[in-house]
């Protein structure tokens, strides 16, 4: 039995997607696409980064105030 690869979705949707995905939005378009979802992820890593690093310094000063 084949396991689903992505959130339970196996080889033929994902190709059924990525080919519904091509006739919307043509193929000069999809790397801007991925483009702008790549900046976008990179954006929220560094804000949870940024998040993760005022929680440690939070609980550092926490510490040393007890």
């Amino acid at each position: 039995m084949i396991q689903p690869l992505f959130l339970g979705l196996g080889v033929t949707e994902l190709i059924i997607i990525l080919v519904v995905v091509l006739l919307l939005f043509g193929a000069k378009k999809i790397p801007e696409l991925m483009h702008g979802a790549g900046k976008g992820v990179r954006a929220f890593k560094d804000g949870m980064k940024e998040v993760n690093l005022d929680e440690e310094k939070n609980k550092d000063a926490k510490e040393q105030e007890s």
